[in-house]
Parts: C-alpha cells; structure tokens; sequence
C-alpha cells in the first residue's frame, strides 16, 4: 500500500473540525474544499441546490478527468456546533475537550477524501476519472444529497459518513416517511360553553391510542413524536400538530401503515366535525445491496485490499446513501470510525482516519 502521511491527515481533520458549520450554514467548509481542491489542480463548483435547501452554499461538486462513473462523497454539517472546540490528541486519540462535539461526523469522511485526492496529486499517482462531492443538510433532512446535481455518467456511490469502523460497510438501510398532521377544531369557553367547541386534542388523542407505535416488526416502526396544541386551560383546544415519522426497509410496508394512520385520523375527526389535513413525505427511500451486487463486490474487495475483513452490516439509520440509490446511483455507507457521534465525548482512533484514507485512495487510482 502507498505510505500516508499521518501528520497531514490528521492535519486536514482538524483544519475541517475547527470550521464551524451547522445545516444550512456550510459555506466555509465549502470554500475550505474548493481552496483546497483548486490547489491540487482541480476545478470545483457548487451546484444551484441552495435554492432548494434553504443553506448559504451549494453542494460542492470536483470531476476528477472525466467525472467518470463513480463518485466519493461526505457531508459538511454537523448535528452540533464545533465553534471554538479545543482538539485533544493523545494516546491513538483524537476527541474534544468533552465541552462540545469533535465534528468527527463528518468531517473524518471529508478528510479522508480530500487526503486522498491530495496524496495521489502530490505523488503524482495515477488517478481514475471520478467524481467528488460534499454535501449540506445531511444531518437535518439529506437535503443536499436530494438535490444534488451530479453528472449523469454517474452510477456507483461511495459514502463516507458511517459511524462503524473502517472494514464495515452498510450494505441496507431502511426508507422513513415523515408525517405531519394538522387537525382543526373550534375554540370555545371550557367552562360557560364547552358543548360549542370541537376538542382539535380530544381528536387527536382518540386516533392516537388506536395506533400501534414503536417496532411493528423486525423490520418497521412508526414513531409519533411531537404534539403541540392549545392555548389555555379554559379554552377548548382549536387545532393541533403531530409529527412522526414510518420507517422500513419495505416501501410498501410504509405506505400501508401512512394509509392506516390517515384513515384513523379521518375516521375520528370525522366523528366530532374537527377538520384534517394529513401531509407525508419521504425524508430517504430504503435500499439493500446483496452480495451479487456490484457496488457489494468494490467495496468488499478494496476492504479486503486495505488489510480488513469486509464486514457488511444492516442499518436502522438513513444517510446520503440512501439519497443516491433513490437516483438511481447504487451507494453504499461506508465505515469511518466516527464514535460516538452527536455527543460530547465524540472521538476517533487516528489509526481509522488513516485507514478510511487509504480506503479512500484505493477507490480512485488506477
């Protein structure tokens, strides 16, 4: 294997982690990538994808040659700030000072590509014709993956972005629905003149305790997970929102329970004259990839490539994967290392940043 160095790998990770970037705010991250990538001879771009995501930057898009048919890809939100994070390194380590998150996830991912691309530029090794991308709104609604405008010659994806060490990849990963509900009743006086108003949260509340909630079975789940409603305790409550989401590896399994849950709604303010508008949209679409597949048979064998036992796993979560396959482009999430993501005592072993590198750079030379 080519020899990395560690000290600009780990360089590029903490350059990326003290940049801070929220969904919607990823600008600077963005021109860190484009300053970076325009250094090593490359002519990136952002797409027009900020006009459908609400942030202050477009997906940052770099074809390598041609573009080729395969692209490298991580996000550059993070679910928390990282302003101000104080970086620590010691013993294989690299983590916060546990005051706030590291930005691990992902900054590691977009590190080990960016790394990557640079090695092989600087050492002038061949590369293949392919595609970078670095996208916003992962961590809030996949929104810069949704929108992403990527060549069409594209139709292999491989996502930096999982939590698992390097060696895993997910090779499924379930689609989720979100629901948002709307019921519409009619204020009135609790106490001079209950029997004129129509309870929005009696509605809701009767529709609610017919649902089944939590794991349906191995495979789906349904969450209702907000509810606000009312504005006293001697006014009959007028309207009320719900929000939740369906979730499965089966899309048809999804649309059953959402159509079941619709009609529950309807069946129930029908029944005391409140008035519902039920909204559902997909957030991701599900994919699994078995071991015939050949986005399964690159990953594995690059894995395996690396020195790693290639270790497929089944996901519960959603990523940017999740985003390509539904274009038609076969994505797989792979490994990076990014422990305990989100939280404070975020960390990653500087052993996987090298590693997720070297996984990286065998993806895009010849």
């Amino acid at each position: 294997m080519l020899q990395l160095s560690t000290e600009t790998v780990i360089q590029n990770f903490i350059n990326l982690c003290r940049l801070d970037a929220l969904s919607c705010n990823e600008k600077a991250v963005a021109d860190h990538a484009i300053t970076l990538l325009q250094q090593l001879g490359l002519s990136p771009y952002t797409d027009s994808s900020a006009a459908d995501t609400g942030s202050n930057t477009g997906n940052v898009i770099c074809k390598v040659g041609t573009g080729g048919d395969f692209l490298l890809l991580s996000h550059m939100d993070t679910a928390r700030s990282t302003k101000d994070v104080k970086i620590k390194q010691e013993n294989g380590k690299i983590s916060s000072d546990g005051n706030s998150i590291l930005g691990s996830d992902d900054r590691a991912g977009m590190a080990s590509i960016l790394s990557a691309v640079q090695f092989a530029v600087n050492n002038k090794v061949p590369l293949k014709d392919f595609t970078i991308a670095f996208t916003v709104c992962e961590e809030t609604t996949l929104g810069g993956s949704r929108f992403i405008q990527l060549p069409r010659e594209l139709k292999k994806g491989f996502v930096f972005d999982s939590s698992y060490r390097p060696g895993k990849f997910i090779c499924s990963s379930p689609g989720a629905k979100y629901i948002e509900i709307l019921i519409t009743g009619k204020a009135s006086h609790s106490g001079i003149s209950p029997e004129k108003g129509i309870n929005a949260i009696a509605a809701a509340a009767a529709a609610i305790s017919r649902l089944k909630q939590g794991r349906l079975d191995d495979e789906t789940s349904m969450n209702l997970g907000t509810i606000q409603g009312g504005t006293a305790t001697n006014v009959i409550s007028e309207s009320v929102i719900i929000k939740g989401e369906v979730r499965s590896f089966d899309k048809a399994k999804v649309e059953s329970v959402t159509k079941n849950m619709n009609e529950v709604f309807i069946e129930e303010c029908n029944r005391i004259g409140a008035v519902l508008d039920f909204h559902e949209h997909w957030d991701f679409e599900p994919y699994t990839h078995t071991e015939n597949a050949e986005i399964y048979q690159d990953i594995s064998r690059v894995i395996t490539g690396c020195g790693l036992v290639s270790d497929p796993k089944v996901s519960f979560g959603g990523s940017d994967a999740n985003s390509l396959n539904a274009r038609g482009i076969h994505a797989v999430n792979i490994g990076i290392g990014a422990q305990n993501p989100h939280a404070n005592d975020e960390f990653i072993l500087v052993e996987d940043l090298l590693i997720s590198t070297q996984i990286a750079l065998s993806l895009i030379t010849r």
